[in-house]
């Protein structure tokens, strides 16, 4: 591909991913978190780098940490979206200061489970099923450093997705999780 051509696919990608993100989150309630979704993607840090490495069917940042060792727009990206576990990763009181994941507000949870959802549908296109998030989620998991109790409402709202489709999961995120 040309760049003309990553520059469409790209702001496709992450317009449709946007879109998508915002129609969940404001199902649950989450309006002020739909609207400012990923805003970050749009900085020329993260949006020149998605250009230059978009492939279509996976995160450029994925293609940009295997040709360079790191993703300079995913370093920019995890430090400014609350709804990133990675954002929630802070020093330990444990002697010795390890580092370790911190427990997410339910909102950004809720946004984050949002996100993998519109993830899977934007990248797997007419393969998504409302179990592909919670395999993607279960196939990664063990390398994760989310706190436990972030992590177990994650799971417990993809597995209600699998189990009971996306419209019941949302009424009961929006009337159990977020109260």
């Amino acid at each position: 591909m040309n760049l003309k051509e990553n520059f469409k696919g790209h702001l496709n990608t992450i317009n449709s991913h946007k879109k998508e993100v915002m129609r969940l989150c404001f199902k649950v309630g989450l309006y002020k978190q739909g609207l400012l979704h990923d805003l970050s993607k749009y900085s020329p840090k993260e949006f020149l780098s998605g250009v230059v490495y978009y492939c279509g069917d996976k995160s450029p940042n994925t293609a940009e940490r295997l040709l360079t060792g790191k993703s300079e727009a995913w370093l920019h990206h995890k430090g400014r979206n609350k709804h990133h576990f990675e954002y929630w990763i802070d020093y330990g009181l444990t002697p010795g200061g390890k580092m370790e994941g911190v427990e997410m507000p339910v909102r950004y949870v809720v946004e984050m489970f949002c996100d993998r959802v519109a993830a899977c549908k934007v990248y797997y296109k007419e393969k998504y099923s409302e179990k592909t998030p919670l395999e993607y989620f279960r196939k990664n998991k063990n390398h994760y450093m989310m706190h436990p109790d972030t992590m177990r409402l994650l799971e417990k709202m993809l597995v209600m997705l699998r189990k009971y489709g996306e419209e019941d999961t949302l009424i009961y995120i929006k009337k159990r999780i977020l109260k």
